[in-house]
């Protein structure tokens, strides 16, 4: 088993269940652009992907509309959506010992960088974590895959097989895979067992716990 050095976790659906803050400023978008959504369960395939590529994907926006949909979400979601939003059991308790473990930290995320910076300070999180690498506001490194290799190019000390990426969708693990590293692929979040057993992840979990033996495993091997 791997000795692993540094650990990428994504932001939504990994660290937290960002469900009803994502959707409920998706709606409000759809709202605005003269599409009504009753059913915010139906948008939670927003969560994860990069917005430009889900409004266009789902609802046939183009690039003009799907700013103007960008835009719209980001209004609700700076001043309220950010913040409903919770923390999965255990997740304090895992980077606390990782850190501990002298592993080293680092977010990876579409989510905007400033964003993924305010969240991770309201639940007091931010001090276990290295480095936040999101997508820019233009849209721009929004990709995993172009997220990924950033946060590589920002180790070049380290090898490939020092690093690990932890996520819940198929975006996260075609990622990894794309820039040659290792992969934890987590059920709890919001991509289905199926989805990411597709994408040929290195390891699958169902729980936060589960992720930590994998990690303090590799550690002591």
């Amino acid at each position: 088993m791997n000795k692993y050095k540094v650990i990428l976790f994504d932001l939504d659906g990994t660290l937290s269940d960002p469900k009803i803050g994502i959707t409920k400023s998706v709606q409000y978008a759809l709202q605005k652009m003269g599409i009504d959504e009753p059913n915010i369960d139906k948008l939670e395939c927003f969560i994860g992907p990069p917005l430009h590529v889900s409004f266009a994907e789902y609802y046939g926006f183009n690039e003009e509309n799907t700013q103007k949909a960008i835009d719209y979400y980001r209004e609700r979601f700076k001043d309220t959506g950010m913040f409903e939003n919770k923390l999965y059991s255990n997740i304090p308790l895992l980077l606390k010992t990782l850190k501990e473990q002298q592993y080293t930290l680092v977010v990876a995320t579409s989510k905007p960088t400033i964003f993924s910076e305010q969240i991770l300070k309201y639940f007091n999180i931010d001090q276990y974590f290295e480095l936040v690498v999101g997508s820019n506001l233009d849209g721009t490194r929004s990709s995993k895959t172009e997220i990924i290799q950033y946060i590589l190019d920002m180790y070049n000390e380290q090898r490939l097989d020092d690093f690990v990426m932890i996520g819940d969708r198929k975006h996260d693990i075609i990622g990894a895979n794309n820039s040659g590293i290792d992969s934890i692929g987590v059920t709890y979040g919001f991509g289905s067992f199926k989805e990411l057993n597709e994408t040929n992840p290195t390891y699958i979990v169902n729980s936060v716990d589960e992720i930590k033996d994998i990690l303090i495993a590799s550690k002591v091997k």
